[in-house]
């Protein structure tokens, strides 16, 4: 087998250890906890069907390569809650590595093309990125809405959080953070996430 080909099999062979890294988030109808490639597969999904409620045109295949890709470091460096504070400090440097390790395994042109494309997302400057991390915030909010907010409650998150990771929605589609704001409206209204810290 070429060299090349070769490189390309062993990645995709490695990114299939994605599906073992569960996240917070629970399935709708209550299942249980989703996998990274789930949650990778419903972002890109959403980010078809939603593309006319980003804020400025964008690539939408560039977006949807984002959303798949986006947490394959995770692979290594495992998944960090979005309000685990003592993992948000660390993250950076453990999913550095993490993407150096994978990417590598990719032919050269490739291994750039797609550490290239992680990097846009994290640094979250163009349209593209950010209308991915729309998603990244939208999807994980309806299904922890459609179970009730028990995520949430589980995890005694205030509004406070919710608002400071979820008000970003609005930089990659104002249309999608309206329908985010009616949401958390609710959820706190409901009681499953805290109204300010106690």
């Amino acid at each position: 087998m070429e060299e090349r080909l070769k490189k390309q099999l062993a990645f995709s062979l490695e990114i299939d250890k994605e599906k073992n890294i569960f996240r917070q988030t629970h399935l709708s109808g209550n299942g249980r906890n989703e996998n990274d490639a789930e949650h990778a597969w419903h972002m890109a999904i959403m980010a078809y069907l939603l593309r006319e409620y980003a804020n400025d045109e964008v690539d939408i295949f560039r977006v949807m390569l984002m959303c798949l890709i986006h947490d394959i470091v995770e692979i290594d460096a495992g998944d960090t809650y979005a309000y685990d504070e003592e993992g948000l400090a660390t993250q950076k440097a453990r999913e550095d590595a993490a993407k150096e390790r994978i990417f590598s395994l990719l032919p050269e042109d490739q291994k750039k093309e797609l550490i290239g494309l992680f990097d846009e997302f994290e640094a979250y400057e163009t349209a593209e990125s950010k209308f991915a991390h729309s998603l990244d915030n939208l999807q994980p909010l309806i299904l922890n809405d459609s179970n009730g907010g028990g995520d949430w409650r589980e995890h005694n998150v205030t509004a406070a959080q919710v608002y400071g990771r979820q008000g970003k929605t609005r930089m990659g589609s104002e249309k999608l953070f309206t329908v985010t704001d009616e949401i958390l409206k609710r959820n706190i209204r409901l009681g499953n996430i805290r109204k300010e810290e106690e």
